[in-house]
């Protein structure tokens, strides 16, 4: 890794339902895509530090350098001390109620950069290097007088203004200027598509501004009802996966990232900036277990919205707006993250075949409609679609979780997830939710998947449950069958199976390889995975052993609570796409199982 490099674990992020950006502990804005999510992006220099972009400031010289997100929001505070002095640096993404926007004119997106002097009088570098057409184009920077700065592109604009002077210089724009204790300095960069440019004045505006946002994020935040020992990580998960929802929709996208790999140096880069069916149980779980319903219901409705077009036929990958995700392809113009080819965009898990999604779907809907009287119509048709549609497919190879591109199987994962949506909808319709069911046939057939599970899924010579049929490869996502209620967490089979894991997939307390192939891959281990044993041991009633791994997995967070999708188990640097809602999502619901067996035995 180039010493240029800055590590995945050295960023912090912000958002504002919309989109992310990505902060390096340098002061440097490395990502920023606008005006969504999977939009292409004017910042990228985390994985092109050429042609990516950027926009850093800090401190002339050497400096010491702390950051933290103000408590229980998504601003970020980072503080540079230097021989000459010492500054604050205030990052965020506009957010109000929609009430309060109504009430004055508000930039379409608005990203805000507020340095403040604390000690001496320090100068400050400020270096602004957009890229446009996926790092293809150096955009013309036109000034516009006491409009600011201006990138015109299409029936778009970008817009940049500040309370100082900024120089042109070819591609950039640069400045370098002395900052007194007690002054401050405000940047605005806004983004506006097929209609005026709102450039409301800076000024006093900005100081209201950030006191909306941090009076937002502290409102959000202050709806969860968790009171565990882990708050502080559980809230800061919350808020992540708050920042990866967009807005409009309720989807939630698996993180703010294209390309970070799984393995440095490797070809494991994928595009994370869309929304997988695979995450929708956990998501549901996990914002009704702290209390955010509204959350939780906007997601709901995302997910029967997407699924309307294709049911029976469920894709594992959406957009934004449910629709179909860009189609795969390579950026070879790009260098990647620490020469990690290729760069993609898209996804083309969208297309491949995952049995597990449909009791992902089910299990969701059903934990949210548990508490009503009797779903709507739309609702019961989709489930007696999916559990229809499994009872014909169940017995089919597929991709599996982990979205295997070259190996279908009969995955024991899969074949849990088929089991679960028949066994939710079967549950649903025994309470008088959900009429007008084959009940006999929806039972027939979970009582084959079981029975396959039971009988082929479990190696004799192994003791444990293995990755698929006949299979003798062990996977982290057997842990799932106790969390899906399948098999008690205590039984005979299930404490063997995990004996086995921990014995083979466990490198050291706290990491989780997400299968045997993983070593052999070079990839890190599995977040995700590893919050999986803290459930499943939460479960087991092994309580002391539960909070012992979580303590250990919690420690490979970064200096801000964030988690990527793997941990390099040499080194315990962040791998994949950051931050990794799914990660996030493992940590939500180990803590909730946690604080729900606090009252059982421990053995």
């Amino acid at each position: 890794m180039s010493a240029e490099t800055a590590k995945i674990q050295n960023y912090a992020v912000i958002g504002d339902g919309r989109s992310a950006a990505l902060i390096s502990n340098r002061g440097s804005i490395d990502w920023l895509c606008w005006p969504r999510f999977d939009s292409d992006w004017i910042f990228a220099a985390i994985i092109d530090r050429k042609n990516g972009g950027h926009w850093s400031i800090r401190i002339a010289g050497q400096s010491e350098v702390s950051r933290r997100y103000i408590d229980n929001t998504n601003v970020l505070e980072t503080t540079f001390n230097g021989e000459s002095g010492k500054i604050t640096l205030i990052d965020f993404m506009s957010v109000a109620s929609e009430e309060r926007k109504r009430r004055s004119l508000w930039p379409q997106h608005e990203l805000v950069r507020l340095i403040r002097c604390d000690e001496g009088e320090p100068n400050i570098l400020v270096d602004f290097a957009p890229r446009l057409d996926y790092g293809r184009i150096n955009p013309t920077i036109k000034n516009a007088g006491a409009f600011g700065w201006r990138i015109d592109t299409g029936t778009s604009v970008f817009t940049l203004r500040s309370n100082i002077e900024l120089r042109l210089q070819k591609d950039r724009l640069a400045t370098k200027f002395l900052l007194r204790v007690g002054e401050m300095v405000a940047f605005s960069f806004s983004f506006s598509a097929e209609a005026p440019a709102v450039l409301p004045p800076l000024g006093e505006l900005i100081n209201e501004k950030l006191n909306l946002a941090i009076d937002w994020w502290h409102e959000w935040a202050a709806q969860s009802t968790y009171c565990g020992r882990y708050a502080r990580q559980v809230t800061r998960s919350a808020l992540v996966l708050k920042l990866l929802s967009y807005a409009p929709s309720g989807a939630i996208v698996a993180a703010a990232s294209t390309s970070l790999p799984e393995r440095v140096g490797g070809d494991m880069n994928w595009d994370y900036r869309f929304a997988w069916l695979r995450d929708a149980s956990f998501t549901v779980h996990a914002l009704f277990g702290l209390g955010y319903r509204a959350a939780a219901e906007a997601f709901v409705d995302w997910l029967l919205h997407s699924t309307r077009l294709t049911r029976p036929r469920l894709r594992v990958v959406y957009d934004v707006f449910g629709e179909r995700p860009l189609e795969e392809c390579e950026l070879s113009h790009l260098a990647g993250y620490a020469d990690s080819r290729p760069v993609r965009i898209g996804n083309a898990a969208s297309e491949q075949v995952q049995l597990d999604v449909y009791g992902e779907v089910v299990d969701a809907v059903a934990h949210f409609v548990s508490d009503q009287q009797t779903p709507d119509r739309d609702v019961q048709k989709m489930l007696r679609q999916c559990a229809e549609y499994v009872c014909k497919h169940w017995r089919d190879a597929d991709n599996g979780i982990w979205e295997e591109r070259d190996d279908r199987q009969a995955y024991t994962h899969s074949r849990l997830m088929c089991w679960v949506a028949l066994d939710r909808v079967l549950k649903l319709h025994a309470r008088g939710q959900l009429k007008g069911i084959p009940v006999a046939k929806f039972e027939t057939e979970k009582k084959r998947i079981r029975k396959q599970i039971e009988t082929r899924a479990w190696n004799s010579e192994l003791q444990a449950y293995a990755q698929a049929c006949g299979s003798n490869i062990l996977d982290a996502s057997v842990l799932l069958l106790a969390r899906h209620g399948f098999e008690d967490a205590r039984s005979e089979r299930m404490q063997q199976t995990n004996a086995r894991i921990r014995e083979r997939l466990c490198p050291r307390p706290g990491l989780i390889y997400r299968y045997e192939q993983s070593t052999n891959r070079r990839e890190g281990a599995f977040g995700a995975c590893g919050f999986w044993e803290v459930d499943f041991l939460a479960r087991s009633g092994r309580t002391v052993e539960a909070y012992d791994f979580f303590e250990a997995a919690l420690a490979y967070a970064n200096d801000v609570d964030l988690f990527a999708e793997e941990i390099d188990v040499a080194t315990g640097d962040a791998l994949g796409n950051f931050p990794q809602g799914f990660t996030h999502l493992g940590l939500i619901n180990a803590a909730l199982a946690l604080r729900d067996a606090e009252a059982t035995p421990s053995i």
